[in-house]
């Protein structure tokens, strides 16, 4: 092959690399391991030469979204879907109801732009849905793009989603009434009362949106799952029995500190701080800030504290930001307690950088909603958590982390120690 042809060739496999579409669904918790996903297809293509184009919603967007895009390489492509009118839905609706009706209703969006993408010169080698937007997968099937789902949360947590629709089928109480434990194989035994959240009403609009959810994720050709071996081994091997005999599709299995709170954290002894925060959603009313605040007061232990604006009626408003405030939610704790603390605690409003924080030597323990980003990220790290679930499959990840002795009996008698006057009021 001489000189110009080998350009040529060179020229050709770069036009051809192969290119993945990513849909990240609305809300902080999906877009962040979705946006790690794209970033590391392009970096870790395992050889292969990859592109890029990180796809999300306008609705329900905010700065967090516009700074993640800015962040990425410039391998990855990102496209906004246009806004979609949700006027139509009652204002008291649960958050999973709006998230589901935007993806359903920007399908069309999604459609043209696959569309155009595939008429590109870089084509579409494959598309990969999150969690919560398995309703893009239709498209897919309809234009014969290869499909997966990216599965943001555990694999125990995908596990029970697919198994929606047989207890949906073969049941007629409330999830919540069930009389025995639900047994799925390789996780463990979960009570109604644990099953997720969003179907723990079947009057409730979400109710039937999960049934569906869980029967589009059924189109995906195999599963991207945000979990390692030791998390769930008995979990992985029995869903790879399960895809084997063709019941599912194959799985796979800091930003600059801002707050000055890891300065603060260098001056604390070693594995003495509790760090305090429920998610980037996880919402608490205004009593049980207070009384949250009381306790780590009356502890004496000293914590490094989260804070966003309470919600008396909704323990995920936080979801979709808090730009309706436009104030500080610092000033939503007790009268005079950032005084009374200061030097023992810290108090951070809305965000903080968490991977660097549960990293860092002076952190002892996490009081969590146990999210699967914030439970991966403290498992990585070797902090034991503390477990407030909130909403979504959180108590169900409590369940599993406390049968599966993640958190260790020495560690957690002491933090309980410190901290019974949380415990007693809740």
């Amino acid at each position: 092959m001489g000189i110009g042809e080998a350009k040529e060739a060179a020229t050709t496999t770069k036009k051809r690399a192969a290119h993945v579409v990513l849909l990240a669904s609305p809300g902080t918790g999906h877009l962040l391991p979705v946006a790690e996903l794209a970033r590391r297809i392009v970096a870790h293509g395992g050889g292969a030469e990859f592109t890029t184009t990180l796809v999300t919603y306008t609705n329900f967007s905010s700065a967090d979204l516009y700074s993640t895009l800015a962040s990425l390489p410039p391998s990855v492509s990102t496209a906004v879907l246009s806004e979609v009118p949700l006027g139509d839905l009652p204002a008291d609706a649960r958050v999973e109801t709006p998230i589901f009706t935007v993806v359903k209703r920007a399908l069309p969006q999604l459609r043209d732009l696959l569309r155009s993408l595939l008429e590109s010169p870089s084509g579409v080698a494959a598309f990969v849905a999150d969690l919560l937007s398995p309703w893009a997968l239709q498209v897919d099937v309809d234009l014969g793009v290869p499909r997966y789902l990216c599965c943001t949360t555990n694999l125990m947590a995908l596990s029970c989603m697919l198994h929606v629709p047989e207890l949906d089928r073969t049941t007629t109480c409330e999830f919540r009434d069930l009389p025995e434990p639900v047994h799925l194989p390789g996780c463990v035994p979960l009570r109604g009362a644990d099953h997720l959240d969003p179907i723990q009403n079947r009057s409730d609009p979400a109710y039937r949106l999960m049934v569906e959810l869980a029967e589009n994720q059924r189109l995906a050709q195999g599963f991207i799952v945000n979990t390692f071996n030791a998390m769930e081994h008995e979990t992985l091997v029995a869903f790879k029995e399960l895809s084997d005999k063709g019941v599912y599709p194959p799985a796979s299995g800091g930003e600059a500190d801002e707050h000055g709170c890891v300065r603060w954290l260098d001056e604390q002894p070693d594995a003495s701080v509790l760090y305090v925060c429920l998610g980037s959603g996880g919402t608490l009313s205004n009593k049980q800030t207070a009384e949250l605040a009381a306790g780590l007061e009356a502890s004496g232990q000293r914590f490094l504290m989260v804070v966003r604006f309470p919600s008396d009626k909704d323990c995920s408003a936080s979801y979709f930001g808090t730009a309706e405030h436009g104030d500080d939610p610092l000033r939503y704790v007790p009268a005079g307690f950032l005084e009374r603390t200061r030097g023992v605690g810290l108090c951070v409003p809305l965000w903080a950088p968490q991977v660097e924080i549960l990293n860092h030597r002076a952190v002892g323990g996490f009081l969590s909603h146990c999210g699967w980003n914030s439970t991966l990220e403290a498992v990585t790290a070797g902090v034991p958590t503390l477990a407030w679930p909130l909403y979504a499959e959180q108590r169900m990840n409590a369940v599993m982390l406390s049968e599966q002795r993640i958190l260790t009996k020495d560690y957690l008698s002491c933090l309980v120690r410190h901290l019974n006057s949380i415990l007693d009021l809740f």
